[in-house]
């Protein structure tokens, strides 16, 4: 067998100041037997809008500015000039993305890799080395969530964004702690897939945000996905109204106050659901009342969840993984958004309270003086990037942890 080669998906919009900066960065890889597939996109319509409209000049750009670039072998799709955009609602950086990965696994053979990148994410020369090494020492796996770490800017996005990145290790590292199977962070800027996992899951879909999140979640339920690679992702603390969620939006609603939909769940919320994973075995036998039921029956607007799959699968491995595929990435989210309606705990205390009583023993002296006096609106950015900085270091060695049980 020839040894795989990889294939970057980058979908383009309104980043021309940002790719001279990713060019680079691909032309110090360490490995450079790649092939960079390029989307450059935006909706046919807005060419008419005026608001949006200099986004399709800034693409513009950025073509003129791909077809500068020597040495790198480059496949560019232009779904941005006039006449080429995306037409109705099959638009935005999930249909982008879709695009490029799908011409990718077209033309590839089964084992090559899918490497999906951002422009305005910084990556250093190991990266695609590192990531080829952990899909290629683990050939059983689906997928890859590589390691990350926002970069900071210096400015009021500071603040903002170590917010969000403490709010997203902290969800990993409980669904880490629980050992659930859709433990996994959604950076589109920091995945990878085989090709032959890739076609396996269906690809990606065309949504217009979260397409990381929905296809690491298909992903999931056909494979594992490994969360380590000896190397790291550093996306940028972007304002930004291209997507619907992510961490673009999530800046601009945290600007305004508003963190409602990027909360510090309670542990035993997450309790909750590994519990009722540890119960779908002795569902197979019959009804047996989990926490997450009454949610459940609310949101499938059924009151007997399981005794259809009884009767569809006379496996009990089948029936587990139906339940599994049930209860999915989205439905475990929603719940713990639907159980955080009874919390009282500011989310400062559920942190600190959490912190302390894993690592208590752990944690070095200055990230606790931080943590006796935690307000995410008054704490210095240095005191809130001190806890980044031990969940990000907690995370990575439970990420490699992790790989050895794949």
């Amino acid at each position: 067998m020839t040894n795989p080669g990889i294939h970057i998906a980058l979908p383009v919009l309104n980043e021309s100041k940002y790719l001279p900066g990713l060019i680079k960065n691909l032309l110090q890889q360490d490995f450079q037997d790649f092939h960079l597939v390029v989307c450059v996109n935006n909706s046919e319509k807005w060419w008419d809008d005026p608001e949006k409209k200099q986004w399709c000049y800034d693409n513009l750009e950025s073509l003129a500015f791909l077809k500068t670039v020597t040495g790198c072998n480059m496949t560019v799709i232009d779904h941005s000039s006039v006449g080429k955009g995306f037409l109705g609602k099959k638009t935005g950086v999930g249909m982008a993305r879709k695009t490029a990965m799908d011409r990718i696994a077209e033309q590839a053979p089964e084992n090559d890799l899918i490497v999906s990148m951002d422009a305005d994410t910084g990556y250093p020369e190991n990266y695609l080395s590192s990531v080829r090494d952990s899909l290629l020492g683990n050939p059983g796996v689906h997928g890859l969530s590589v390691p990350y770490y926002h970069q900071l800017a210096h400015d009021k996005t500071d603040r903002l964004i170590l917010r969000y990145e403490i709010y997203m290790r902290y969800y990993l590292l409980n669904m880490m702690r629980i050992k659930n199977p859709y433990a996994f962070t959604a950076l589109g800027s920091a995945l990878a897939v085989p090709v032959w996992a890739y076609k396996k899951s269906g690809g990606m879909a065309p949504v217009k945000s979260g397409e990381d999140f929905y296809f690491l979640q298909k992903l999931a339920k056909t494979g594992k996905i490994a969360l380590w690679a000896d190397t790291t992702a550093f996306p940028s603390p972007r304002f930004s109204q291209r997507v619907f969620f992510g961490t673009g939006p999530a800046l601009i609603k945290g600007d305004a106050g508003d963190w409602k939909s990027y909360p510090v769940y309670s542990p035993s919320s997450f309790d909750k659901v590994k519990e009722t994973f540890s119960l779908f075995p002795g569902l197979f036998s019959g009804d047996i009342q989990t926490p997450m039921d009454t949610f459940l029956q609310e949101i499938f607007q059924a009151r007997d969840i399981w005794s259809g799959f009884r009767k569809n699968y006379i496996d009990r491995d089948n029936f587990i993984r139906a339940c599994q595929t049930k209860t999915d990435a989205l439905r475990i989210l929603q719940f713990l958004r639907y159980e955080q309606q009874q919390k009282n705990m500011s989310d400062e205390k559920t942190l600190v309270d959490f912190m302390l009583s894993f690592w208590d023993n752990k944690m070095p002296l200055k990230v606790k003086q931080e943590l006796t006096r935690l307000d995410f609106t008054k704490t210095p950015v240095s005191g809130l990037n001190k806890i980044r900085d031990f969940l990000f270091h907690e995370e990575n060695r439970l990420r490699k942890e992790h790989l050895s049980g794949v």
